[in-house]
């Protein structure tokens, strides 16, 4: 009646035997789920105290609620745009234009770091532009953009690819090159082709840097689809601040900035939850 060590741990994988921890483990597993627990319950908590001293300051008149808004004109504003039908307009828009460039610039600089990593020619010639491009104000290149590609959804677009594929370049380029060589070196040595190495250790040598390129592009899309709309919009929640700081609307510029805050984090927890599906392959 003894199983195998391969049944075993099938059985456990599938969940039909139970693992056994000891009781020290078991208390280690109790006190991180407090811990984590109490970290969660704290950042509520200094979430609400934030936004009820900003609420009570504004009733109160320590600030002046037309500049600085409050939590309720906050959400009035908010419930208008929904109520006119204008809010999931604007979001959309916004969110499109984002996701676009997201995406866009993760695979364009990915593809761009390999063809970099397989051609060492080729990266130490491109290697000062790439520097150059990285260090140039992405903003100054905005009256370019609108005449290359018009006023419009492309012109957002490619701004919002422009801010993150030189970044997703660079650092999956550094990930690239800084596989141990030792490895490369055996797999050469037993008639691995580039390709080969590329696939079976480079690829997944970089999933880690791969994700934190994903984290960081997760804001700098944002910024660079904002920034685009403050150039050249018709509707969006640049849109909105631009309008709203336009007609000193200013609780229509904070509603549209809280709604940046909330789709911002939105977008950062699903790479977050794509970092843990990863981990535990």
């Amino acid at each position: 009646h003894l199983l195998s060590r391969r049944q075993r741990q099938m059985c456990i994988r599938d969940r039909k035997i139970k693992p056994q921890y000891s009781q020290e483990h078991l208390l280690y597993l109790r006190r991180r789920k407090r811990d984590h627990a109490i970290v969660v319950i704290s950042r509520i908590m200094l979430l609400l105290l934030l936004i009820g001293l900003w609420e009570l300051a504004a009733q109160l008149k320590w600030i002046d609620p037309f500049i600085m808004s409050s939590p309720s004109r906050i959400a009035n504003t908010i419930a208008n745009l929904f109520s006119n039908g204008e809010l999931f307009t604007h979001i959309g828009v916004t969110l499109y234009e984002t996701c676009m460039g997201f995406l866009l610039s993760t695979l364009i600089g990915t593809l761009i770091a390999i063809v970099l990593w397989w051609s060492e020619y080729l990266r130490k010639v491109l290697d000062p532009y790439i520097v150059v491009l990285n260090s140039l104000p992405k903003i100054a290149l905005g009256p370019i953009i609108i005449v290359w590609f018009g006023a419009g959804t492309k012109s957002i677009i490619f701004m919002a690819i422009l801010i993150c594929v030189i970044i997703t370049i660079l650092n999956m380029l550094t990930a690239f090159n800084s596989c141990d060589k030792g490895k490369i070196l055996l797999l050469q040595s037993m008639g691995a082709t580039k390709f080969q190495i590329l696939r079976k250790l480079i690829l997944p040598y970089s999933v880690p840097s791969f994700i934190s390129v994903l984290k960081i592009n997760v804001g700098m899309a944002w910024v660079g689809t904002i920034m685009g709309e403050y150039l050249v919009s018709r509707a969006g929640l640049g849109y909105l601040i631009v309008y709203g700081s336009q007609v000193f609307k200013l609780d229509l510029v904070m509603a549209s900035t809280v709604i940046l805050c909330v789709l911002a984090a939105l977008m950062y927890l699903i790479v977050a939850l794509l970092e843990k599906l990863v981990q535990h392959r």
